[in-house]
């Protein structure tokens, strides 16, 4: 038989009449009760047998299924007087607002309600957004005499959520829900239909509600707590409330109650059922339990975060899964994950027993599930699960056979994902191989930080064990962390050498740092250089004892490789300019071999590193991540030997560098002073476009800023690299920067609040230590003070504000951005890219013609560019550039 493609035309959206919902129910329920005392449904009661069950043991009344097969069914709750719909009480203003009081016709002419009928229709037909028409509708229905019977119009408000209101001779009226669905009663279908209700789907009145749906026992289950009790869902015992005010209601009206208590019990009645609905409608005060916790209602289980969708449909906790804290373990591969032991004992891989791996599996099973490697359970083929205990493991070793299924424990090697929250990019959750260590958190590469995000101040991560072995190859090819060295964003790596790895390497390979052949053996032992397969002994032959740090770094670099590179250090002073660069600023590697240069964050640093860059698109991820692993290795074992330490005394400089930024300082308050008074009297000059407030603080802004620098640049001058390892981590990239060195040692600088200097604070002045309407540089946050100084009370007390914007920015804008993503995600999920680099959506209109308009694959370019191979020869050429580098010696580009 011929399969048939249909096409969706359109989804009308509805409401549930009285008597749909009299249908749909297979029970009318009239008791509050749920069991009798044996533990039994009871009958018409809340958990009747009709609506469904749970127990195994019990059978439907309705269709016979036992608990586990049956999906419940609705049952009815026939409401004493009617209540309005929680939901709806906004569309009920607006449509008893744009409706005649007297005869119920909508407050537009004839000709005005087919105008608005045709476009309505219109807008179905070509599938657009109603909402602009029916605002225009609402807004043009609001008049004070009806076009129809002429009667004059009261004036209608809500009082949130549901109370409407009706001023009558100058009083107000509180309409009952009785009065409210009598008036939507008097609606004809054509006027509804204007009024956005489409009368084939819905009616007004239906808005009202006279009969409440009870959703079966399967969405509100009870449970036995450990004391043996029956503990009811919040939705049960919402009905509850209801069922007994609706009971009370029906007995006070049967007995001839007065007005007013049949009113209040209605009032309680409405209260009931607009928080089993919400139970956060704004104006009413939320249900809440014994305990007084507020109740999750209908609303509360379906929005947000925790709701049904987003919680347990787009995600939901998984098994195979184990969460602990993190920890930096520098002597595991990136691509490994140390797994705590109860963790790998806990979680457990599928194997499939056959006649090769029999001996392996019994050994699994004679270990039990306490000792690893072990198994917990094992599935026969008949799918039976048995767990392994002391008792069953002579049992299950007799009848072992091949097919069945041994669940073990994690093992070093098994192939795991692990992921950190929140997930932004493909590199936050990776495949990684177990290695299982003791103790009692994930154990993580330091190199893989970065594409994590991930620091050790007690941050988690995720860990989820593979089930199949298609899933194992898969994650193997596509996930495994070296397949992720390089960013998709930018094309450069995002994996690679951080901190002490940086400030080690830099100290390993900076000249005259020379090492004896003990220590050098010592070294490459350590950092196990000689398990390293890329490793040739030949280079271990040498004539002259000592080794240089250059020497021990080249035994790691491919034999072929060639390049030559600007190093981090000199990025700031520019040294190519001038006669001899004393700082081995030029990084030059020839046929294997650090010639000339140093190490540091440009070599192989995450984002940056030029050699790791190089190294990934020449000689493939594996070469990569043995390269990282390795100098990692080495750069510890290197900073071991050579040390490194930091203390206040890194930022000391003389008295007189001191007293040169202190004058500088002054100057520049003068200048700002100066800038005060032309503003003061009336000859300072407005910039284009500025007025002259702005024009005072721009120049003023501009003074102080170059004050800082200027004041840095004279610390900076006394901060040499030679014993200052401080200065050493900032200039190779390794933490910090020169700016907080300088902060540190001269001058903290201007202090902002929303990008200018700060203004606020009391009237007319920003603290009640200044004169009113001072705007000189100490009075609007300008700290002269270092941070090794200490900052004085007015300068700190500004220092805080500029930092309390920075964390409260952060805080803001880390949300704005979540919010963001998920929103873009959304809206781009069903665009494609096509081979030929169109992208079109699900319907094949044409997004681009050319894959982000240039066609260029952010993930295979370099740095960001297209790779172009001329210029890749061109730069990888020696050139004349390097002033240390003879020319005559050249190479060929890759």
């Amino acid at each position: 038989m011929k399969g048939f493609i249909k096409k969706i035309k359109q989804i009308n959206f509805g409401l549930m009449s009285p008597e749909d919902i009299r249908e749909m129910s297979v029970v009318k329920i009239e008791t509050p009760d749920t069991y009798d005392e044996d533990g039994y449904p009871i009958e018409n009661g809340l958990m009747d047998p009709h609506l469904g069950v749970i127990d195994p043991s019990l059978k439907c009344r309705s269709c016979g299924y036992r608990g586990g097969e049956c999906q419940g069914h609705f049952g009815s709750i026939e409401l004493a007087r009617p209540v309005i719909h929680v939901g709806f009480g906004d569309i009920i203003h607006k449509i008893l607002r744009s409706t005649c009081n007297e005869c119920g016709r909508v407050l537009l002419t004839d000709d005005e309600i087919f105008k608005y009928t045709e476009k309505i229709k219109d807008a179905q037909n070509h599938h657009e957004n109603l909402t602009k028409i029916l605002k225009e509708i609402y807004n043009e229905a609001r008049r004070d005499v009806c076009p129809h019977c002429e009667a004059a119009q009261d004036d209608i408000t809500i009082d949130k959520p549901v109370s409407i209101v009706q001023k009558m001779e100058g009083e107000d009226y509180k309409l009952t829900a009785s009065e409210v669905r009598e008036r939507l009663e008097r609606i004809s279908d054509e006027d509804a239909f204007v009024l956005g209700v489409n009368p084939e789907v819905a009616r007004p009145e239906w808005l009202v509600l006279t009969v409440l749906p009870v959703p079966p026992v399967t969405v509100r289950p009870s449970i036995t707590l450990d004391t043996g009790e029956r503990s009811e869902d919040d939705l049960t015992h919402k009905l509850v409330d209801i069922l007994r005010i609706n009971q009370r209601l029906i007995e006070n009206m049967e007995a001839g109650a007065p007005q007013l208590i049949v009113e209040d019990l209605w009032e309680l009645l409405q209260y009931h059922v607009t928080t089993y609905f919400d139970n956060e409608a704004s104006g009413v005060p939320p249900a809440r339990h014994r305990s007084g916790r507020p109740l999750k209602t209908l609303a509360q289980r379906l929005k947000g975060k925790e709701g049904r969708f987003r919680s347990n449909l787009s995600g939901k906790r998984v098994n195979f899964s184990a969460r602990t804290v993190i920890s930096p373990d520098p002597n595991i591969s990136i691509n490994e994950v140390g797994v705590p032991e109860m963790i790998a004992k806990e979680v457990t891989v599928p194997a499939y027993v056959n006649d090769w791996n029999m001996d392996e599996m019994r050994t699994y099973i004679e270990n039990g599930p306490n000792v690893h490697p072990g198994a917990n359970y094992v599935i026969r083929t008949d799918g039976r699960k048995i767990r392994v205990y002391d008792e069953t493991k002579d049992m299950i070793l007799e009848k072992l056979e091949p097919g069945y299924i041994i669940e073990r424990h994690l093992k070093d090697g098994d192939m795991v994902l692990f992921n950190r929250q929140p997930s932004l990019h493909r590199m936050s959750m990776m495949a990684h191989e177990v290695r299982v260590l003791p103790y009692k958190t994930f154990r993580l590469n330091l190199c893989v930080c970065p594409p994590y995000n991930a620091d050790f101040d007690g941050d988690e991560m995720n860990m989820h064990v593979f089930q199949t072995d298609e899933s194992r190859a898969e994650a193997k090819s596509l996930m495994r962390v070296q397949e992720h060295i390089l960013s998709p964003r930018f094309g450069g790596p995002i994996i690679g050498a951080i901190h002490d790895h940086i400030s080690g390497a830099y100290l390993l390979t900076k000249p005259g740092s020379e090492f004896s052949e003990e220590q050098a053996l010592q070294i490459i032992r350590k950092s196990h250089l000689f398990n390293n397969e890329n490793v040739d002994p030949k280079h271990l032959k040498r004539k002259h004892k000592n080794w240089t740090g250059k020497e021990l770094f080249s035994l790691l670099l491919p034999d072929d490789l060639n390049l030559v590179y600007k190093a981090e250090i000199c990025q700031k002073c520019d040294v190519c300019k001038e006669e001899a660069c004393d700082i081995d600023a030029y990084v030059v590697i020839e046929d294997g071999e650090l010639k000339h240069g140093v190490i540091d964050e440009k070599a192989y640093g995450s984002f940056s590193g030029r050699i790791l860059d190089k190294i990934v698109k020449e000689y493939g991820p594996a070469r990569a991540r043995e390269f990282l692993d390795r100098s990692t290795d080495l750069a510890i074992c290197g900073i071991m030997k050579t040390g490194i330490t930091t203390s206040t005394n890194d930022e000391e400089i003389p008295e007189e560098a001191q007293e040169r930024i202190n004058e500088h300082l002054r100057e520049s308050e003068n200048k700002v002073d100066k800038l005060v008074e032309a503003y003061e009297n009336d000859y300072l000059e407005a910039l284009p476009g500025r007025s002259l407030e702005e024009t005072l603080e721009m120049k003023i802004m501009q003074v102080l800023g170059e004050a800082r620098d200027v004041s840095g640049q004279i610390a900076e001058n006394y901060l040499t690299m030679e014993h200052n390892h401080s200065v050493v981590m900032a200039r190779t990239g390794a933490r910090a920067s020169m700016l907080n060195l300088t902060q540190i040692t001269s001058c903290v600088g201007q202090q902002s609040v929303r990008g200018g200097r700060i203004h606020r604070g009391y009237i007319d002045r920003t603290l009640p230590h200044f004169r009113k309407n001072e705007l000189g540089a100490k009075a609007k946050g300008f700290v002269h003070s270092s941070y090794k100084k200490g900052l004085d009370p007015i300068e700190f007390f500004f220092h805080a504000m500029g930092g309390r914007e920075g964390l409260v920015d952060t805080a803001i804008r880390t949300a704005q951005s979540g919010y963001m993503q998920r929103r873009l995600v959304n809206a781009l999920q069903d665009l494609q890219v096509k081979p030929s680099g169109l992208v079109t959506d699900n319907q094949g209109m044409v997004i681009q013609l050319m894959f982000g308009e240039d066609g260029v694959d952010p993930a295979k370019s370099d740095f960001g560019k297209a790779a172009d191979l001329n210029k890749i020869i061109d730069e990888n050429r020696l050139g004349d550039a390097n002033p240390n580098y003879d020319s005559s010696v050249e190479q060929e580009g890759k």
